[in-house]
């Protein structure tokens, strides 16, 4: 893998890593909140025999740190093109998951020539329709501390029959962030809202969630499926939020299915 630095529009940091195959089609992954490329650590090798694979640490996260302010779904999109641009890729395949299928979107809404295909995993549309997640889940997230919050979040990305323990996993968050750079990621996911905009993503699209998802409930997908013209819907039964990992023997063959049929 390749490990890069660029600058951003506006002058940030973002830490940039690349791999596969040089010729092959450019795909970007978006991972989830607060968290880093590490986030796809264990999946994105099953896609470098297809695809040139493309991640970059979120302002906050990794190596791109500095003042991080107000960020949004929609300037994260924007950092997401930068990147693209930095390393001279016209357009790519985008496939996001829980905070990064948030930024996808607005990839798509905004910078539609930038996306040939989009994959959407674990995520919400935001706005009034948007299902939250319940409220007893919101409640010990917002209470628990240390070890037991651990082993709670843990419990919502994976089944009890998933093998690793919290600390084996790449997907519970960034540790190194200070409490603005947390505090600013939330706000990104819940004050997300392509809601009205929706209609208008032209990128091929395929929805994908877990039917046990408590962190981002799957009737999400389903609207987000009604509202996006010709999507492809795809719910993995028992998956919970970290789905795409703990099932990746099906999610994965299923994306890259999807993707390989619309590069034709």
């Amino acid at each position: 893998m390749n490990h890069l630095m660029t600058i951003s529009r506006d002058g940030f940091p973002l830490a940039v890593q690349i791999s596969g195959p040089a010729g092959a089609p450019a795909l970007l992954l978006l991972q989830g909140q607060a968290n880093s490329h590490t986030w796809w650590e264990r999946t994105r090798a099953d896609f470098e025999p297809e695809f040139r694979t493309i991640t970059f640490d979120y302002r906050g996260t990794g190596r791109s740190r500095g003042e991080i302010g107000q960020p949004s779904s929609t300037s994260f999109a924007d950092d997401a093109v930068d990147v693209l641009d930095f390393l001279g890729i016209p357009s790519a395949d985008v496939y996001g998951t829980s905070m990064g299928g948030r930024i996808a979107q607005m990839v798509a809404l905004n910078h539609p020539d930038r996306v040939d295909a989009l994959v959407l995993g674990c995520t919400a549309p935001g706005g009034a329709p948007a299902v939250k997640r319940p409220r007893e889940v919101g409640a010990a997230l917002a209470k628990l501390r240390g070890r037991e919050y651990l082993e709670y979040l843990h419990s919502l990305f994976y089944t009890p029959d998933w093998p690793g323990a919290p600390e084996d996993s790449n997907l519970l968050g960034d540790d190194t962030m200070n409490a603005a750079e947390s505090a600013a990621h939330l706000r990104i996911s819940a004050e997300h809202n392509a809601w009205d905009r929706l209609p208008s993503i032209t990128a091929p699209t395929l929805i994908i969630h877990g039917d046990a998802d408590q962190m981002n409930p799957v009737e999400n997908a389903r609207l987000m499926d009604r509202r996006i013209p010709d999507s492809r819907l795809v719910i993995l039964p028992g998956g919970r939020h970290g789905f795409f990992e703990e099932f990746a023997e099906q999610v994965t063959p299923e994306i890259i299915g999807f993707l390989r049929d619309r590069n034709g």
